[in-house]
This record gives C-alpha cells, structure tokens and sequence, in this order.
C-alpha cells in the first residue's frame, strides 16, 4: 500500500503537534494544524493533483495559524500572576544596615531579612536610607536610594 499525499500530510501534522508538545513556542502547533487542514483539502480531486497547491495550502493555512496561536499566546501568557519567591522583591522598600559603597556592597533589610545589596548606577548610599529594590542578581539586590 502507498502512502497518499493525504496520509503524508496527516503524518506530519501528528509529528508536528507532538513535537509542540516538548518545545510549547506554539511554532509547530500552526504547522501541525496547517498540515492537518492541508491533508485533509488533499483528499479533494482538484488538490490532490497539485504538489504545488498543496504546498501553498500548506504555507498559507500555518502562516495564519502562527499569526492567530501568537496573538492567543500572547493573550494567554501576558497574565502569568503575580511574582512570587525573591521575585517578587522588586519595587518594595528596604533599609540600608551597612553602607554601600560606590562600585561596592553593602547590606540592605526586608521585611525581617537581610540581603546583600549594591546600586544600579554604582552610587554609594549612607547606612540608614531608604532603598527601592529594581532587581535581584542571585543573593544580592539591586537597589536605588529613595529621595526624601
């Protein structure tokens, strides 16, 4: 038995979701779903002669596929939740406990911890200021003086 132009792309549509499975980019998800539609077209009298329509079927169907799955992703993943673990650090306040030094570190407390800090701008702040933390590299924070 021969496999058919049907059965080719019906094939690949199934690789391509599985692959979508283990790289979730919602890449192979269009070009699964345009080898499916494509497969399926191919059935039809007209198409199943022309590799060549099949082939632009196949381009035009995972193109506008990828253009939509972008838009659903983007619309799905944009709203991940707040930021949890040290993460969610950023943009709350500490007090400086040891002074940081320009192009230094020093000590900076949250909540009832404290971290290693150092300046964005590599600034020096005086022990006892208010810091706003931008970010965390590792155990250290990124912080910069508040201006009262």
């Amino acid at each position: 038995m021969a496999l058919l132009a049907w059965h080719i792309w019906l094939i690949l549509g199934i690789i391509f979701i599985i692959i979508e499975i283990f790289d979730p980019a919602f890449f192979f998800l269009s070009l699964g779903s345009g080898a499916i539609i494509t497969g399926l077209l191919a059935l039809s009298p007209f198409v199943k002669r022309y590799l060549w329509l099949q082939i632009l079927i196949f381009a035009i169907i995972s193109f506008i596929a990828f253009l939509l799955m972008r838009r659903l992703g983007k619309r799905v993943l944009a709203d991940s939740g707040p930021q949890t673990n040290v993460f969610a650090l950023k943009g709350k306040l500490a007090l400086v406990t040891e002074a940081i030094p320009a192009d230094g570190r020093g000590r900076a407390k949250v909540g009832s911890e404290e971290w290693v800090a150092t300046t964005a701008d590599h600034s020096a702040i005086a022990e006892g200021a208010k810091v706003e933390i931008l970010d965390i590299h590792g155990n250290k924070l990124i912080v910069k003086e508040i201006e009262q």
